[in-house]
């Protein structure tokens, strides 16, 4: 809004906020306010609509043109979360003198759609009559998805956490309180589920972790030289060694293969949650072909792919855009639903990409895509 003066000679000059020359321009700023992301609408000193953006007809489905001219509490009805009128409640061109603004609260639109407002007095000198009023409106449809997606993690953290805490409790107590009633083997394999059921509880607080970095932009990538085909030979050898058929495993090294500078846990974690995806929820043979690729980083001319795919039903095609999503479990529930996430945010943190597909044999098909990276120091 811009300022004007007054032109009397010796009169004291009091900033007095202008009209907009238009529905959409804040004036003298140059500043469009349909670009904002949150509603704006302005009321004058008489309480009518002079500013009434785009994402305000947006959140109340109200077009500019039906609220501009109108009295404040026609276009923007108000209730609160009692049903009371907003703006008879608050009367902001009457009341206390010294009020300048109304804290962010929840407010219903008709309908009953909520939104937050903010609102502010504004007035061309102190305990002076309201020369504008200045709403602004949020949708809480994000911040309750935060909220819902917040719950969903602690309702999963405590199902999770209760089945092996209550296995581990089960039977340390029965050990302790009829040790010599049991044999060797049955105490080791009491002890042998205890332990994995604490390594389970340990992998779970590694996820929590891994997602609080992700999420916080803190995730720390330490490059070393990673061979990735010796990686997935390792990760291979694992599943042989628990007892999975050798010649389920099909892995295809193109050669030659750039240097890649990764961090080798951290892609060792990518391949171990891809690997054991496609092992568990997949079929038939599980292809991983490795090969050189175009960089996903500007500036870079060389990349490594690797691709990971099964012959199994594959991925709905309805549910290819949330697998990287917390808590997706797909058809076959098992798991926290964390591991793709993490691996998503793994994946980006190396400035690669990751994406889902149908494959060859019918199966899901991960590619994750890393640039080669090298450190500064040795380029």
């Amino acid at each position: 809004m811009s300022v004007g003066t007054s032109s009397a000679p010796g009169a004291r000059q009091v900033p007095r906020p202008a009209a907009p020359r238009t529905p959409g321009e804040l004036a003298g700023l140059g500043l469009d306010a349909d670009q904002l992301p949150d509603g704006l609408v302005v009321a004058d000193e008489h309480g009518r609509v002079i500013c009434f953006n785009a994402a305000a007809v947006r959140i109340t489905a109200t077009p500019a043109a039906e609220a501009l001219g109108q009295r404040l509490e026609r276009a923007l009805p108000l209730e609160d979360l009692e049903g009371r009128r907003w703006w008879q409640l608050t009367d902001p061109y009457g009341g206390l003198a010294i009020r300048v603004r109304q804290p962010e609260r929840n407010l219903l639109l008709p309908g009953g759609r909520e939104v937050l407002v903010t609102a502010r007095y504004v007035r061309t000198e102190r305990l002076g009559p309201v020369h504008r009023v200045v709403v602004t409106l949020r949708d809480t449809e994000a911040r309750r998805r935060t909220e819902r997606s917040h719950a969903e993690l602690i309702a999963t953290v405590a199902h999770e956490l209760r089945s092996p805490l209550t296995s581990v409790k089960g039977f340390t107590a029965t050990l302790l309180a009829k040790w010599e009633r049991f044999t060797d083997d049955q105490k080791r394999l009491m002890l042998e589920t205890v332990d994995a059921d604490a390594d389970r509880v340990t992998r779970l607080i590694a996820e929590l972790l891994d997602i609080s970095r992700i999420d916080s932009g803190r995730l720390e990538v330490r490059r070393q030289p990673v061979d990735i085909g010796a990686a997935v030979g390792r990760h291979i050898q694992a599943y042989v060694a628990a007892g999975q058929e050798a010649d389920r495993f099909l892995l295809r090294l193109a050669h030659p293969l750039p240097d890649l500078w990764a961090d080798p846990d951290k892609i060792d974690q990518v391949l171990s949650n891809l690997l054991e995806n496609a092992v568990r929820h997949g079929e038939g043979t599980v292809t991983i072909d490795v090969t050189p690729t175009a960089s996903p980083r500007e500036g870079e001319d060389t990349g490594t792919s690797v691709t990971v795919s099964d012959e199994g039903a594959g991925i709905p095609e309805e549910s290819m855009n949330r697998v990287f999503t917390r808590f997706w479990r797909g058809s076959k529930r098992g798991g926290t639903g964390l591991g793709l996430y993490i691996v998503k945010g793994i994946v980006e943190a190396h400035g690669g990409t990751i994406t889902v597909g149908r494959a060859p044999g019918g199966g899901a098909e991960f590619r994750f895509t890393l640039p080669v990276a090298a450190p500064a120091y040795l380029t």
